[in-house]
C-alpha cells in the first residue's frame, strides 16, 4: 500500500488511489473524487480506505436507480441499474471520498453490508433496503424504516407509481385503518406554462 498519510487535496488522493486502485475506477470532477468497486471488492476496498486513507466517518450511504441512464454507452458499467453510494470523510487528512458499488442483479440487487467496517452504516442501508429494495447481505437487522409494515413496493424506484398501489384510511364503520386499492386518478405533476405570444422578444 503506497500512501502518504499527511495531508491530502483532492488532487493527491485520486493520485494515490490511481496507485492503488484501477485507473478506470477513479475520477474527479468538479473537485469530487469517485472511487468505483466490483460487488465482489466492496468489503475490502471500502475497509482499505478505512485502515489505509484514514475514511473513519461513513456520511452517508444510499441507493440510486439509473434506469434509462444505464443504457449510457459511456459507462463501464452500461446496463446495471442499481447502485450503492458511500460518502466518507477523513478528519485526519479533511478529505471526503465517494464510493460507488454498481450492483449486478436487475431483478434482486444485492450488496454485502458494511456494518463490519462502519457500525454507523446499519441505518442507512435500512432506508436503502425499504425505498429502492437493495438487500444488505449480513445485515443484522434488515427491515423497513420508513414505509409502513404492510406497504407493498420500493418508493424510490424509478418505474413504482407516483400514487402508489394501495392506500389505507381510517374506516369510521369498523373503527380501524383498513387499506384497500388506489381510488386516486393517475395525474401528471408536471405544470404546463402558456405563455403569451410575444414572450421574451418573440
Amino acid at each position: 500500500m503506497n500512501l502518504n498519510t499527511a495531508y491530502m487535496s483532492s488532487e493527491s488522493l485520486l493520485e494515490s488511489l490511481l496507485i492503488n486502485f484501477s485507473a478506470d475506477a477513479c475520477a474527479n470532477k468538479l473537485n469530487e473524487v469517485t472511487l468505483t468497486v466490483k460487488p465482489t471488492d466492496y468489503i475490502q476496498s471500502c475497509t482499505i480506505l478505512r485502515d489505509y486513507y484514514s475514511f473513519d466517518t461513513l456520511i452517508d450511504l444510499c441507493g440510486v436507480d439509473y434506469s434509462t441512464y444505464r443504457e449510457d454507452t459511456e459507462s463501464p458499467y452500461v446496463g446495471r441499474r442499481y447502485a450503492v453510494v458511500v460518502h466518507l470523510l477523513s478528519v485526519t487528512n479533511n478529505v471526503r471520498l465517494r464510493v460507488r458499488c454498481y450492483l449486478e442483479d436487475d431483478h434482486f440487487p444485492i450488496a454485502s453490508t458494511l456494518t463490519s467496517v462502519w457500525s454507523s452504516v446499519g441505518w442507512y442501508e435500512r432506508e436503502a433496503f425499504d425505498l429502492l429494495g437493495i438487500v444488505f447481505e449480513g445485515h443484522p437487522d434488515l427491515r423497513r424504516i420508513l414505509t409502513d409494515y404492510g406497504f407493498i413496493g420500493h418508493p424510490l424506484r424509478k418505474d413504482f407509481p407516483v400514487s402508489g398501489h394501495i392506500e389505507m384510511r381510517y374506516d369510521e364503520i369498523s373503527q380501524r385503518v383498513i387499506y384497500q386499492p388506489i381510488t386516486i386518478e393517475p395525474r401528471e405533476n408536471i405544470p404546463r406554462v402558456i405563455r403569451e405570444s410575444g414572450y421574451a422578444g418573440r
